[in-house]
């Protein structure tokens, strides 16, 4: 009996992922109610259903997946700030910003383009 608990204990550390390298959980149901409320409150005629929102969520929960570990924890602890201000979370919030953020840092290295000018060939 004494030998197995070290073991378990040795086997169960294995099995704990470190909340940094996993995409955060997100309560997405409570915002795509209060979406779908807003929009009927508003009397918005396309406003989105809670499934079609639902589905929007867990698409962006997929691709997030895809794409959380290749970037720093900085910008991971950054944008899921963003994304869960003011109590409503969202994937699709999280995924917006890291891809705005891939994008300014890629377009920042592109090359600068010239515009046209009148003197250019003078």
């Amino acid at each position: 009996m004494k030998i197995a608990l070290p073991s378990m204990a040795m086997l169960g550390s294995q099995l704990v992922i470190p909340i940094g390298y996993r995409v955060p959980q997100l309560d997405v149901e409570a915002t795509c109610k209060a979406t779908v409320a807003t929009g009927k409150a508003m009397g918005l005629k396309l406003s989105q259903s809670f499934d079609d929102c639902l589905r929007d969520e867990s698409a962006a929960q997929q691709q997030l997946g895809t794409i959380w570990f290749s970037n720093s924890a900085e910008l991971k602890n950054r944008c899921e700030g963003e994304a869960t201000a003011g109590g409503s979370d969202g994937y699709v919030d999280l995924l917006t910003c890291i891809q705005m953020a891939d994008w300014a840092k890629s377009s920042s290295t592109a090359p600068k383009l010239r515009g046209a000018s009148k003197n250019r060939n003078k």
